[in-house]
Formats: structure tokens, sequence, C-alpha cells
């Protein structure tokens, strides 16, 4: 039922570097910079009925007007508040932000607890076992119908293209949903993203070929450490398939450096890979 890919990207990135980086605090206290000339914003709890289950989600968007709509992928420890605030940010730069719980077909809100560790077996293998529900078939479903939902809202300006982002696990799904509705996703981000170039015949980075979008793709420094090849092979593969890709090592920055609520969060560079992605956004969601 399930083909262990994500797993598989997960626990080979966890084998090769010091699994304490992988870390979310007990509590949630950090608040983000607020943007000058940040839009007015509405926050709504929502769900979306997928072939799978209902899947429960944050939306926000400016008050007034229609935006162009990104999804956003979190990483492993699944959506929280720190992501909700993420997407309220993102919103008051103004887009219409659907931040979703990739674990709704195993759990409600909150999929996970507080103040888990990829260091502590017994947290891992909580973490492991919510992973392996997702599979690079589940994310193309989810991705279909997240996609349709935000096209169906009115703050969303469906003449415009979406944009995607995704964290850690969330970098392969980022790719996926670029590859599987290239003619609506125009840009992708993805931030210190797991597994985006594996051996597997369905890699992330074999996609490149059936997307239409532009992307930013934030390396973390010991990721590039362990795996100094994928930066290069994605070059490679944007540069075949004539798609403008901006991919930088972060120095510095730690595997899951980017939300604020991460035990590695590195402000300076969380706020530049914010600030490229804004700047993307710009010219590709149009």
């Amino acid at each position: 039922m399930c083909d262990d890919t994500i797993l598989q990207e997960m626990n080979e990135y966890i084998s090769r570097r010091r699994i304490g980086a992988l870390t979310i605090g007990a509590s949630f206290a950090a608040v983000l910079p607020r943007l000058v000339g940040a839009a007015d914003v509405v926050e709504s709890k929502v769900e979306i009925k997928t072939q799978d289950g209902v899947c429960e989600a944050h939306f926000a968007h400016p008050t007034t007007g229609k935006h162009p709509a990104v999804l956003v992928w979190p990483d492993a420890f699944g959506l929280r508040p720190a992501f909700e605030q993420m997407g309220k940010r993102l919103a008051e730069s103004g887009y219409s932000v659907l931040s979703i719980n990739p674990y709704y077909r195993s759990s409600r809100l909150p999929a996970l607890p507080e103040g888990l560790d990829f260091a502590n077996p017994n947290d891992r293998a909580q973490i492991m076992k919510m992973m392996q529900t997702l599979t690079p078939e589940t994310n193309v479903i989810d991705a279909n119908a997240f996609v349709g939902w935000l096209d169906s809202q009115g703050a969303v300006d469906t003449k415009k293209k979406i944009g995607t982002t995704g964290y850690c696990m969330g970098g392969p799904m980022v790719m996926r949903t670029a590859a599987a509705l290239p003619d609506r996703v125009g840009a992708g981000a993805s931030f210190h993203g797991g597994g985006l170039v594996t051996d597997a015949s369905n890699s992330p980075h074999t996609l490149v070929t059936k997307m239409k979008a532009q992307f930013l793709i934030a390396i973390a420094d010991n990721d590039d450490k362990n795996q100094p090849e994928a930066k290069n092979i994605l070059r490679e593969a944007f540069k075949n398939a004539a798609l403008p890709a901006e991919i930088e090592v972060y120095k510095g920055a730690q595997h899951g450096w980017c939300p604020p609520d991460a035990a590695v969060y590195n402000k300076t560079q969380a706020e530049k890979a914010w600030s490229r992605m804004l700047e993307m956004f710009k010219v590709a969601l149009v």
C-alpha cells in the first residue's frame, strides 16, 4: 500500500547527520517580523475533501480582492502554529495561502505533539509511522485536491499562476505538485528539502522535464556537505529543461533552519530565503 519512498529518503538523511538537528521546540512564542506595508488578512480553519478523506488546513488571505494562491507543504513535524504564522505572513504580502495537514489520513490536528526530537528513538518511531502514510501517489492526489480547492475560493485569482512551497519532506512534494499540475503551478520553493535527488527511478529531480515552473531551492549547509553532488544534479536538470532556478547553499544554516519553532532556526538565513521566495513570486505568479 505504501512504497516507502518518502520514508527511505528521510532515513537516509537521518543516518547522515547529527539527528538532534531535527528538533522542534516544546513551545512556540517567536513572532516573525512584520513586513512594511503588510496587508490586513483573514485567517480561517478549513476542511478540504480529497478522495482519501478530509484534510484540515489553515487558509490566510488579504481581506479584500483576489490574489495568487500559494500551497504550503509543512515539514515532517506537520502543520502547527509556526506554519500558520508563516502562512499569515505570506498572505500579508498579497497571497492567498493554504497550509495543510499532510497526515490527515491518519490523524486530525495536532497530528504530532510538541517537543518531538528525531534523536529520541520513541519520538522518531512516532514521526516515521506518520510519514509511512505518505507516498508520491498520495502527494499527487493531494496536490490536485488542494489546488482544486484553492481555485474555487473567491480570494484566489485563477488568472494568475499558483506557487507552492515545501520544507524538509515538503521539498519533494513541491516538485511533484509542479510536475503534476504544470499549467497551473508557476513557482516552487524548497527549503532544506530532503531527498530531492535520489537513486530511485521516480526521484523528484527526474520530474523537472514535466514542469513549467520557476524554482528556488534553498539548501542547508550540512545537507550540502552530506550530499554535495545534489545541487549540481538539480542545476543540470533545470538547465536542460530551460527553466529558471535559483539553487543555493545557505552557509551556516542547518537542516530545518527556516521554521521559527525549530531548534536550529537561523533568523538571518531564514529571512534571506523568505525574501528570495517573495522576489520569485513577484516575477513568476503572473
